[in-house]
């Protein structure tokens, strides 16, 4: 395995690195302004001016889609192995993969639509996607079951002459308040006598067909990630045309897997950047104070941490990067212990290494006046991001104990 930059990438890099210290990092501020203000106003869910202004720049800088394989409709499209150390860099501002038209939702279900729609699903929803004039919403998580579990699911997608009508309730839909969502992928119940696995459908459904209703807005950890925001949503007797399933009914898993792979690596690889930084300001800010007559970053127990946060920060890059790899070289279902791997490893170690800044911060570490707490609230939600340490560690084990099969005959 190769994990040398070639030279395209280098080149997107050292431009990408270039854009966020000319437009993003001095921007921090004014979208936490602009967010304030309209949340003042009685409505934090308008898309903030600066991100739209910045926007534009990206793309006229080559800086836009990066994310998506190479395709006719994506010709700068890379592979994850060249995606993986540009998503870093724009992990380290949590509004700034928007920027470049590369955040999530979104990124995924471009791809799922990609992937499994149709022609006309593509002309009607991911070429407008891809030119950022729309936004979009995964509607898989419920309220009233274990989703970890997706086979619990219980929203109805019933077939009624040539179209289907949907009944249920979502939430941790990323990004459904925001006035600029028209689409949301919806993952549910089309026939629940067919075997287990078969059982859900994912089914397209524009965000303004009647019966849709946007509940309320969910805060993480007293933060409610305006204007993209995570939504509870209604849906009583939705009916859109049955033309709108993704590849059949009983198909749900199937795509499930397909999206939530790069899904899950590109959570990741951002997490890398988060972890990037927060490492940044603690160095920056253990050599600036001073206690016990000397600087914080010549006492002990501050070494020791930033040490141990480079070596577990070098670790979660490599792992990445081999699952980056592997899901370009063999595919998704070939790499499924790579992705679980880094899937746990990678948020355990944002997770310490962002708590470490905050105590090397002091109380100034949980204030509005350092990006460390929101990082907090964001590291310590991705533990639960695309199914929770639990379920990829059993996965983990299941493929480990499938490497001993003559153990099994002994018993």
């Amino acid at each position: 395995m190769h994990f040398d930059y070639t030279p395209k990438v280098q080149d997107l890099r050292k431009r990408l690195l270039a854009f966020m210290d000319e437009h993003v990092y001095p921007n921090e501020h004014r979208f936490e302004e602009e967010v304030a203000a309209n949340r003042a106003k009685g409505n934090a869910w308008v898309p903030t001016q600066v991100v739209e202004e910045l926007k534009p720049k990206a793309r006229a800088a080559g800086l836009w889609n990066l994310f998506l394989p190479h395709s006719p409709r994506v010709p700068e499209g890379l592979s994850n192995l060249e995606y993986a150390p540009l998503c870093e860099i724009m992990g380290r501002v949590h509004f700034a993969p928007e920027v470049f038209n590369c955040s999530a939702p979104d990124t995924g279900n471009m791809e799922t639509i990609e992937r499994y729609g149709v022609e006309a699903h593509k002309r009607a929803w991911l070429d407008p996607l891809l030119r950022g004039e729309i936004r979009s919403a995964f509607l898989m998580t419920e309220p009233e079951v274990a989703s970890s579990d997706a086979t619990n699911i219980q929203c109805r997608i019933e077939r009624q002459g040539d179209d289907y009508v949907i009944n249920g309730t979502k939430w941790w839909s990323s990004g459904a308040g925001d006035p600029r969502c028209k689409i949301f992928i919806v993952m549910g119940k089309t026939d629940p006598n067919a075997a287990r696995h078969a059982q859900q459908s994912m089914i397209l459904v524009p965000r303004d067909t009647p019966g849709v209703t946007v509940v309320r807005p969910l805060s993480v950890l007293g933060y409610d990630d305006a204007p993209h925001g995570h939504m509870e949503v209604r849906m009583e007797n939705v009916r859109v045309p049955a033309s709108n399933i993704l590849l059949g009914e009983g198909r749900g898993f199937e795509i499930a897997q397909g999206r939530l792979g790069p899904g899950r690596i590109h959570h990741c690889m951002r997490a890398i950047g988060v972890a990037e930084r927060a490492l940044e300001l603690m160095c920056k800010r253990t050599l600036q104070r001073v206690a016990f007559g000397k600087p914080i970053a010549q006492q002990g127990v501050t070494q020791e941490r930033i040490a141990e946060a480079r070596c577990l920060i070098e670790q979660a890059r490599l792992l990445t990067l081999k699952a980056a790899y592997m899901m370009d070289t063999v595919g998704n279902k070939a790499a499924q212990a790579e992705i679980a791997m880094i899937k746990v490893v990678a948020p355990k170690m944002v997770n310490q290494i962002v708590d470490w800044a905050i105590q090397a911060h002091g109380a100034g570490g949980l204030s509005q006046d350092f990006p460390l707490a929101y990082m907090y609230a964001n590291a310590r939600t991705l533990r639960l991001v695309d199914g929770p340490d639990e379920v990829h560690r059993a996965a983990i084990a299941k493929l480990e104990l499938r490497k001993h099969p003559e153990e099994k005959t002994r018993q």
